[in-house]
């Protein structure tokens, strides 16, 4: 029997700031999330829950399987305790095994050292249990990872392989790229919905109004792309099915107002094709423009952007104007709400108003924060109105 088969504890991570959001996917997917620790949540489910996980889940990083636990404060420890482990039930005597390693108040906490001696030790174990000398690491290939935590070690197998914000759509990279996984994250925490208007003023390479664009058509973030557990020996066949469960969802038919603007015609020329590339090049109006010059008769709609930053293009001295005027661009739009996701402290002054909720989250490594402004909530509309969207 595979230890694919049956119920199996499993994990998802996801970046600092943004693990409810990952949490209540998962509760939307018909799991019971455990809490967050360390960017870590935990779930049990089936080799479909897992599918599922890496095909639907928008805001996670990556799948794990949890494979065992065990208490560890020394290398002794370490490598005794993954000695015992009967890994020959997960990999194949050709396997190619990568590990890596992350640790969180504990005493182990050389993460090179952990990852050495947590290779050599299931190397060790391989080759003692299928008698060789050496593995020739010529076959499929799994990734282990070894997160320390309280001194409690869990050696977890990632299912995901590329990380999860890698969709597919997004071969070309623009200058500071926001990743799609926290792009994503920022749409679900703000109050926009598909039936009211989104603008990017600040579009770059198209990832914040092409996650809209997906989330509108409720397409699958991972329906374009494959997963490392396709490749798993012994892992139950399930990607097709869960494949044809996303493409059962999907609506194609949509109608939704995302507009994208960026001063930069390369960038707009990039988010075209990365539209395009993702199946939502109709449902996008991307256009070169300056920010001072974008306006709407619209109302009640939503902007959302990744603003210009001291570590991400511009300078302090370019930053303070550019602010000014985007607080000047928002008071001009008296129903609608704002979502402004920035790593410079002194944004609320230039912006000349105080946001009325603040998020951190981090891009990357860095500590940014989610300036958020809400407007007035749009009043209900008729059928008819809906379905003249």
């Amino acid at each position: 029997m595979s230890i694919f088969d049956g119920k199996m504890n499993l994990s998802v991570t996801s970046a600092s700031g943004i693990e409810a959001v990952t949490k209540r996917e998962l509760e939307s997917l018909g799991y019971e999330a455990g809490p967050a620790v360390f960017g870590r949540i935990c779930f049990n489910g089936d080799m479909t829950a897992l599918a599922r996980a890496n095909m639907f889940l928008r805001t996670a990083n990556h799948v794990y399987v949890n494979l065992f636990s065990f208490k560890a404060t020394t290398f002794d420890e370490l490598f005794d305790g993954l000695t015992s482990y009967p890994f020959e039930d997960v990999f194949e005597k050709d396997a190619r095994i990568t590990v890596d390693a992350k640790s969180n108040k504990s005493a182990l906490y050389a993460l090179s050292a952990i990852q050495k001696v947590a290779k050599k030790a299931i190397v060790e174990r391989l080759k003692r249990k299928y008698k060789i000398e050496t593995l020739s690491e010529s076959g499929t290939a799994y990734h282990v990872e070894v997160n320390v935590a309280y001194d409690e070690v869990t050696i977890c197998l990632d299912t995901s392989g590329e990380g999860l914000h890698k969709r597919g759509y997004r071969p070309i990279m623009g200058l500071a790229p926001m990743k799609e996984t926290l792009a994503a994250a920022i749409i679900m925490l703000s109050v926009w919905n598909k039936d009211r208007p989104l603008i990017d003023c600040f579009a770059g390479s198209g990832t914040i109004p092409i996650e809209a664009a997906l989330i509108a058509q409720n397409t699958a973030p991972g329906i374009k792309r494959h997963f490392a557990f396709e490749q798993f020996k012994g892992a139950p066949q399930v990607i097709d099915k869960v494949r044809d469960e996303a493409l059962s969802v999907q609506n194609l038919d949509v109608k939704t107002r995302i507009s994208g603007f960026d001063i930069d015609g390369d960038s707009i020329k990039m988010a075209m094709i990365h539209a395009e590339n993702a199946g939502v090049k109709n449902l996008i109006h991307f256009q070169q423009m300056d920010m001072r010059d974008v306006s709407t008769k619209q109302k009640y709609g939503v902007l959302i952007s990744n603003l210009p930053f001291g570590e991400r293009l511009l300078t302090e001295k370019e930053l303070k104007p550019l602010y000014r005027d985007f607080g000047k661009l928002f008071k001009s739009l008296d129903t609608w709400s704002l979502y402004a996701f920035t790593s410079y402290p002194d944004f609320e002054r230039n912006f000349g108003r105080r946001a009325d909720k603040t998020r951190k989250l981090y891009s990357s490594q860095l500590e940014c924060v989610l300036y958020q402004y809400l407007g007035p909530r749009p009043p209900k509309k008729s059928q008819d109105e809906k379905e003249q969207l």
